[in-house]
């Protein structure tokens, strides 16, 4: 039985071989997790969520992770090839905000979400990006440059520059 200062860590398909041959031998769920050094709750997840009409297998189990670890993540909006990624780079060389922007979006592409960015993204966009010329040039378009985004939870770093 995993203790209070576990991790938590992912079924391999090992695991998923051993809790089809345990259940095919009519293990209980907990003697399963016991013996995998799991939790019940987790076996009864596995064994919900890939049950079929045939039952629990394995490499249908395996497959169907797979499945749902690719589709689980929506897609990057402000990829650097994209389109919506160029509009907003521009609309910051023109001194715009990244709260102005995401408004703009918001209001001009009400119905689609595909071309809606939030100004959070906006930011963590730029500091995220490489140090180089480009990064360089968008944190200065920003009202207030800094090199880091500044935490929120300590105040006195954000208001140094006040009287």
């Amino acid at each position: 039985m995993p203790t209070a200062s576990s991790h938590y860590h992912q079924l391999q398909p090992e695991d998923r071989v051993t809790i089809a041959s345990l259940k095919q031998q009519n293990h209980s769920n907990r003697a399963i997790a016991r013996q995998l050094h799991r939790s019940p709750a987790t076996i009864s997840r596995e064994l919900q969520r890939n049950d079929c009409s045939s039952g629990y297998g394995n490499a249908h189990a395996q497959s169907q992770s797979l499945q749902r670890r690719r589709c689980g993540r929506p897609a990057i909006k402000l990829h650097p090839d994209s389109i919506l990624w160029a509009l907003v780079v521009h609309l910051l060389r023109l001194r715009w905000s990244p709260e102005q922007i995401a408004l703009t979006l918001a209001r001009l592409y009400h119905s689609g979400h595909e071309y809606r960015v939030s100004h959070e993204t906006i930011y963590n966009c730029i500091y995220a990006m490489p140090v180089g010329e480009l990064r360089k040039e968008l944190i200065a378009t920003l009202r207030h440059a800094h090199n880091k985004r500044l935490p929120r939870s300590i105040p006195q770093l954000r208001n140094a520059n006040e009287p």
